[in-house]
This record gives C-alpha cells, sequence and structure tokens, in this order.
C-alpha cells in the first residue's frame, strides 16, 4: 500500500467518525491519562476542531498540558481489534475568531449553538503531531502531517452552496445515496447533508452523521455535481 493510499484510507476513517476518545494529560492524577468522549468535525485544513466547556475535565487538563490525542475507531464493529482505527496525536490549540470553522461545527452538531447559553465553551484545534492508522490486523502505519492532511478545495461559502442546494432541490437524492449505503433514516428524521470535501461529503440523520465517500477525489465543484449525479443513477 502507497503512502497515499494509507492516508486516504485514514483520512476516510477520521471523517467518517464524527466522536473519539480524547485523551489528556490529568491534572489531578498526576501522571496518568484522562480520557473523555468528544465530538468533532474537520476544518478547511483537515484538522479536528472540538468545541468543550471551561468547567470540563478535559479544558482543565489542556490548559495544563497541550498535548492530546484523539482515538477513533469504526463504528459499530463487532472486534475492535479487526478494525480500522486511528490515533491522531495533536496539540491542542484555543482557536481564534474562525467563523467558517466554527459555522462547519454548527452545520454537524447544530444543537452546540447553545451550549455558550449554558457554560463557558470554546472550539479548540487539534494541530497533529504523528498520526498512528491500523487499516486492520497487520496494516500498521505512521503518517507524517504532511501526508495525511488534505485541505478542503471548496470555499466554506462553495461548501454551503452546493450543500443548501442539494439539501433545498436533492432530498430525493440525499435519501437514495443512504439507501445506496445501508443507512436507516424515517420520515420523522430525514437525512441532511452537512459537508463536502474533494473525497466524499458527510450526512447528518438526528444527532448521527454519516460519512459516504466518492469513488475517485473530486477537483471542482463541477466534478462533485458529476459524481452526486452519478450517484443518484446507482
Amino acid at each position: 500500500m502507497t503512502n497515499e493510499l494509507k492516508a486516504r484510507e485514514a483520512r476516510k476513517l477520521l471523517l467518517a467518525g464524527y466522536q473519539g476518545v480524547l485523551s489528556t494529560h490529568s491534572v489531578d492524577v498526576k501522571g496518568y491519562p484522562f480520557g473523555s468522549v468528544v465530538p468533532y468535525c474537520l476544518n478547511k485544513a483537515g484538522m479536528p476542531i472540538i468545541l468543550i466547556s471551561s468547567i470540563a475535565q478535559h479544558t482543565k487538563n489542556i490548559l495544563s498540558d497541550s498535548k492530546v490525542s484523539l482515538v477513533v475507531t469504526e463504528i459499530e464493529a463487532d472486534d475492535l481489534q479487526a478494525v480500522g482505527r486511528i490515533t491522531y496525536i495533536a496539540n491542542a490549540v484555543k482557536m481564534d475568531d474562525d467563523q467558517d470553522s466554527i459555522e462547519r461545527y454548527y452545520q454537524y452538531f447544530p444543537q452546540s449553538r447553545d451550549f455558550h447559553k449554558i457554560h463557558d465553551f470554546d472550539f479548540y484545534l487539534l494541530q497533529p503531531v504523528r498520526i498512528r492508522f491500523i487499516g486492520g490486523f497487520g496494516q500498521i502505519y505512521w503518517l507524517d502531517n504532511d501526508e495525511f492532511l488534505l485541505t478542503n478545495l471548496f470555499s466554506f461559502d462553495d461548501e454551503k452552496g452546493m450543500i443548501d442546494h442539494m439539501n433545498l432541490d436533492h432530498a430525493d437524492a440525499i435519501k437514495h445515496y443512504c439507501d445506496s449505503n445501508d443507512i436507516q433514516y424515517s420520515e420523522e428524521s430525514c437525512p441532511v447533508m452537512v459537508g463536502i470535501d474533494c473525497e466524499g461529503f458527510n450526512i447528518r440523520i438526528g444527532a448521527r452523521i454519516h460519512r459516504i465517500n466518492f469513488v475517485e477525489p473530486v477537483k471542482s465543484a463541477l466534478e462533485v455535481r458529476t459524481a452526486l449525479v452519478e450517484m443518484a443513477k446507482s
């Protein structure tokens, strides 16, 4: 397997999993890791962003030591030892006013818009140091940042335009994508497209995020349209 293919498979896993186990350095039990579950989505640069409360233990740990790791595994795996997983080793850095990334996060997790009304929440960017990817039994690789990171070709406005167009005008096509990929939904909880990048797109059903990959990576909005049309025919 080439490095390019390894990186693509690792990104598929990170893009498909919208939540993971965040390990931080405990300030209360010195010398021990502290694990917690966090949702995330990726920013334009392909790095995870998380929204965490100032009163949460993992936030207190990060403020003391920014070194973290995020572990993501295949969802609904029968045997965690035999399926893909990724350990994303990073530095957690409080985000500047990156409104595009913030709005992208809210598209994935709309309920989180109200979090600031309850507690003091802040966005953090997980800047990668190195990535450990296990694609299955015997497939174990280290990936460097320049191999793993892939910038989204589309600006936030362009991405949102494509998403809004699909949700408003092609809801039936989105349902067809779900049917073709055995993704369950109901009339009370219809699928909504929330993100598009050059390797695929994400759909939200209720509070759950699903990933559907393109057969081949795309390089323009026109190629996105062509890929989506072909997928609607299959």
